[in-house]
């Protein structure tokens, strides 16, 4: 798959588990299809975050299937770091440049560090690059953290959004999603960075009104994973009013945050 003579590549969508950044590693064959698998094992260009998780990831696919070519036999690109900050959707950013393997026939896999690239993670600019060049845009199948918290929430999975990370003025943030919520049924996602995981779920628990729905899900696809949901009253029931955390959430791993009606 890594090269297609006489025509142009295609880039893969390449999912990654979600134990990125926990203390556990889940085994890569019980949350990676192996149709994933083997088909990143054979792609030998990379676009992604960071290269040192790229090759760490690589790495955990070499143990199941075999690289085309050896790991530092690999091209591997990042994405500039403006990108991070600012993220790529609204177009500023032009990715062309980044696939010129592909106009020369090779297949491209851009990886984020957990999850499905470009979606609440940066790559939306190489996507569209790879279109507006008349690219194969192809996306694997693997685990995307949004829509497994989002299932296991009970909120409304016919009407949602996915609103990033909370401001450091949250406290008004918290307000406004909530009134959407409850006005249109809409359930709201949200992450944080991890170290902050308690204290956006303090300010949630004083902030919200009682019966509105709060859910959250801890490390994702682990085995210690997870997913729990209740109203406010009943979360200020079984834990102190000042917001201390249920079981199994921490600042130690990543979390998916939603509310609702």
């Amino acid at each position: 798959m890594s090269q297609t003579p006489n025509a142009l590549g295609k880039l893969f969508l390449v999912p990654a588990p979600l134990d990125f950044g926990c203390a556990q590693e889940a085994p890569l064959n019980h949350v990676m299809p192996n149709g994933t698998l083997e088909a990143a094992a054979q792609i030998t260009h990379w676009i992604c975050e960071n290269a040192k998780t790229t090759r760490a990831y690589l790495k955990r696919i070499d143990g199941l299937y075999p690289l085309s070519l050896p790991i530092q036999s690999q091209a591997i690109i990042e994405l500039p770091r403006q990108v991070h900050k600012k993220g790529d959707h609204l177009g500023a950013y032009d990715a062309k440049p980044l696939l010129n393997a592909a106009l020369q026939g090779q297949n491209i896999g851009l990886v984020s560090e957990a999850g499905m690239p470009a979606v609440a993670d940066p790559g939306s600019s190489v996507v569209r690059a790879a279109h507006d060049l008349g690219l194969t845009v192809v996306p694997l199948v693997g685990p995307v953290s949004l829509l497994l918290a989002l299932a296991s929430s009970g909120l409304n999975g016919q009407n949602f959004a996915f609103v990033g990370y909370l401001p450091q003025e949250r406290i008004r943030r918290i307000k406004e999603l909530e009134q959407l919520a409850l006005r249109t049924g809409q359930t709201q996602l949200f992450i944080e960075t991890p170290y902050r995981n308690l204290a956006l779920w303090s300010a949630l628990i004083q902030t919200l009104q009682t019966q509105t729905r709060l859910a959250f899900s801890s490390g994702i696809t682990l085995p210690d994973s997870m997913n729990q949901s209740a109203t406010v009253q009943q979360w200020r029931k079984t834990r102190p009013a000042n917001g201390d955390a249920p079981v199994g959430l921490s600042n130690q791993t990543p979390a998916v945050f939603s509310i609702g009606a």
